[in-house]
């Protein structure tokens, strides 16, 4: 068993299994901890929908038009097609490291490096945005409930926005420490919560839009599903590369793989049923927002750049009236907040795989002895993100912005690479059977293609200074956003190489190998 202040040594067993040189480490997780709802469900808190739909919304129907809701489905398609070649990969390596171990083993240490890296600090940028808008609707909230705009405005405070956040970002991290069975308990409330509430919403924007209440609501149109549509590519891509973030997040459900009981199996499929959940929500919401006051830029139309960051806040009352329109602010306080607390599961598992093979300092593999958990790396997680959050919000809300479109490169790159691993460590099955060619070559390498494409059309979009806030480096005369994006990815590679000086038998090939065995979990 791993203690709090050992990593995993060769030589250790591990359900039934003698680790030695090469062999794939036991981390001492808790196993068994949860199930396939439990997992189907931290994955849907993982990616909180209430809170992408409030905060993409209107972006995205400002970016398409009324064709939003063929941008979700085609966010969902590139998503769907990865979803397989995890899976397959799970199957074969249910490994919490996932996209870091399954990239090590296909294409060798320096690329799984760099993809370990892509999805930790995509992590620490969401958990930051998380814990804002959290903190956010904790005020506006407030202020709805004792009809006082006073306490509404502490928002506004820095000092008091920032302590706020830094206590809920210490109240997510305690709950992670203390492992998946807290984690669970707490997300079967939010999670449900939120799609109730969701639901309602829905349910009254139909019977709004059925009454013709708002003038700028539109009558459906099977020509909104019409991807080819919309104006231009570039309108296209920005609103694909905001669909793919209102989808990022399911991957949880692999990366808690050695926690849950069936590791080869269940995470694979709570994955896909938390897809299937979220692109019905997305497409129900969408639709029935856009019938009920149109995506418009005037009014309450979604596209409106007054309210478009905040679509839900804008909504609510007309929508719901004021009393249930107060159910709505609860629930992306929920969703914001159940997903912080979840996505500290990711980065922290990563981070401990990272460590366990040696790719990262031997303090990252501790796991607390009672709650089976990375202790120290998500202790870690959460000052970075504390850190990272402060000094952003401080030093320009712009930078703050630009860092959330800056995600999608993240996103983008390390789940291409993982589809690209799929197909490439499998390549040998891909004669097997129509379901290997499928599933473990032509699907995966279909939705690599469709997120490294996202990717390098971002990146040169990204380049001209008004893309995001419109903000530039002095100097430099490039957008903020594409400075970000390759100076994250460039840090990444310095951090790389000066662990490669510390930690040279992982870079050298003699800790996880294509050949090193998958490690057997008991269920």
């Amino acid at each position: 068993m791993t203690q709090l202040d050992e990593r995993p040594r060769v030589g250790d067993t591990v359900s039934g299994v003698a680790e030695g040189d090469g062999e794939v480490r036991g981390k001492g997780l808790g196993k068994g901890s949860v199930g396939l709802v439990g997992s189907a469900v931290i994955g849907i808190s993982t990616v909180a929908p209430v809170y992408c739909l409030t905060s993409t919304l209107g972006s995205t129907a400002g970016q398409v038009g009324l064709q939003m809701p063929a941008v979700f489905l085609a966010g969902f398609l590139p998503m769907l097609l990865v979803a397989f070649a995890y899976r397959e990969l799970n199957k074969d390596m249910p490994d919490c490291g996932t996209s870091f171990t399954w990239t090590v083993k296909a294409f060798g240490p320096r690329i799984g490096w760099m993809c370990g890296w892509g999805l930790v600090i995509a992590t620490i940028i969401v958990l930051s945005n998380l814990a804002g808008v959290a903190t956010s609707y904790f005020w506006l909230l407030a202020g709805e409930i004792t009809s006082d705009p006073d306490i509404a405005a502490l928002d506004h405070n820095k000092f008091v926005h920032i302590a706020t956040c830094l206590t809920l970002i210490a109240a997510a991290t305690a709950i992670s420490y203390r492992g998946m069975t807290a984690t669970k308990g707490v997300q079967y409330t939010l999670v449900g919560l939120q799609l109730l509430v969701l639901a309602v919403f829905v349910a009254m924007a139909f019977q709004k839009a059925s009454a013709g209440t708002f003038d700028t609501g539109v009558h459906f149109s099977w020509q909104w599903m019409n991807p080819f549509a919309v104006e231009s590519m570039g309108a296209f891509t920005a609103g694909l590369s905001l669909s793919i973030f209102m989808y990022w997040g399911w991957d949880t459900c692999l990366t808690a793989n050695e926690e849950t009981i069936g590791s080869a199996k269940t995470p694979g499929r709570a994955s896909l049923i938390a897809m299937v959940v979220l692109v019905g929500s997305y497409l129900a919401t969408g639709v029935a927002a856009q019938m009920a006051v149109g995506s418009g830029d005037k009014g309450l139309g979604l596209g409106n750049p007054e309210t478009s960051g905040n679509v839900f806040a804008a909504l609510a009352g007309p929508v719901m009236g004021p009393v249930l329109g107060i159910l709505l602010f609860v629930a992306v306080l929920a969703s914001a907040a159940a997903s912080l607390q979840t996505t500290f599961i990711p980065v922290a598992r990563t981070v401990l795989a990272m460590s366990t093979y040696e790719a990262l300092p031997a303090s990252y593999a501790r796991v607390h002895p009672r709650f089976k958990t990375p202790g120290r790396a998500t202790v870690t997680a959460g000052v970075a993100t504390g850190a990272f959050y402060t000094v952003m919000t401080l030093v320009s809300e712009n930078v703050l912005t630009d860092t959330i479109f800056a995600l999608g490169l993240m996103i983008c790159f390390y789940y291409s690479l993982t589809a690209f691993a799929c197909a490439w460590y499998f390549r040998g099955d891909l004669r097997r059977s129509a379901r290997d060619l499928f599933f473990k070559g032509v699907f995966p390498i279909l939705g690599g293609l469709l997120l490294a494409a996202v990717f390098v059309k971002t990146l040169t979009d990204a380049w001209d200074p008004s893309y995001g806030s419109g903000s530039t480096i002095p100097g430099l005369g490039v957008g903020s956003v594409f400075v970000i994006g390759v100076g994250l990815l460039a840090l990444g590679a310095v951090i790389m190489l000066i662990t490669q000086r510390r930690s040279p038998a992982f870079f050298r090939g003699e800790i996880l190998t294509k050949s090193t065995p998958s490690l057997v979990v008991e269920d």
